[in-house]
């Protein structure tokens, strides 16, 4: 009777655990994932492929493969030891702050984090990126970051290194909801492509465009430059999807959307 009983409670079990991971959605730490769905949200990045609608959801940065609830989905987000990054910057004042300082990072912070919470759908992404600058590659998205020898918060963006007044571009296109020269990114710019999808760049030489401004791909934005903290001139690019951080660098492969697609889960 008592074996039966924990059968049963063991198979009730298994049956709920198998309720909330059936679907298999899995992704890599700043990954992007098409998940297969019949569900019409106007909240929701979704796009048609084959008769079929996929909606697109952006995952965080894990220090550990953990399970995490993203747009009324269960994920499970893995983690990913994508190396670390060791600088050195000289001007201590930039690495420990004043008082003075300490406010105004602070009080830049809510800006900022107010514009990539917004959610603007008058504009649809197409999600296919251009590069937006001609550079090379200094450090990738999800490195273990260390400033003059002390672990940081992770680099969840794209450095791409490049000449001073090196020309940047919109990679698509979206409307420029923040400009400002701050004290950690320097002169930098958000942009809204829609739905969710944001993107910024930063230490920028000089800015382009205003504030409400739409942009096309490929349209002039500002130019690199070596403003904020930093070692050298470089774009810092960061693009969020719900909120999220995610790798810029995946977003640039070929045929990156269409690949997605073919790999999606069901959500039903």
């Amino acid at each position: 009777m008592i074996n039966r009983f924990v059968l049963i409670v063991v198979s009730f079990i298994f049956l709920i655990s198998y309720k909330v991971t059936a679907n298999n959605l899995q992704g890599v730490s700043g990954d992007v994932i098409a998940v297969k769905t019949n569900i019409t949200s106007s909240k929701s990045l979704t796009f048609k492929y084959n008769a079929s609608e996929y909606q697109l959801v952006g995952l965080p940065y894990v220090f550990k493969t953990e399970n995490r609830n993203i747009n009324n989905l269960n994920i499970e987000v893995q983690y990913k030891n994508f190396g670390e990054s060791r600088i050195t910057i000289t001007d201590l004042s930039k690495v420990d702050l004043s008082k003075t300082d300490r406010e105004r990072a602070n009080s830049e912070a809510l800006l900022i984090r107010k514009a990539v919470n917004s959610y603007d759908i008058s504009i649809t992404p197409s999600f296919n990126f251009i590069n937006p600058v001609q550079g090379v590659i200094s450090s990738r998205y999800g490195k273990q970051r260390f400033i003059n020898d002390k672990p940081r918060s992770p680099h969840l963006a794209l450095d791409i290194a490049a000449n001073t007044g090196a020309e940047i571009s919109a990679p698509l296109k979206g409307k420029i909801i923040l400009t400002g020269d701050f004290f950690y990114t320097g002169n930098t710019i958000i942009i809204d492509h829609g739905f969710g999808l944001i993107s910024s760049y930063s230490h920028l030489d000089s800015i382009s465009v205003n504030e409400s401004q739409i942009v096309q791909q490929g349209d002039l934005i500002g130019a690199v430059g070596e403003t904020g903290r930093v070692t050298g001139p470089h774009l810092h690019w960061t693009v969020y999807l719900n909120k999220e951080r995610i790798n810029p660098e995946k977003l640039l492969k070929e045929d990156y959307l269409k690949n997605l697609f073919k790999i999606a889960k069901d959500t039903f």
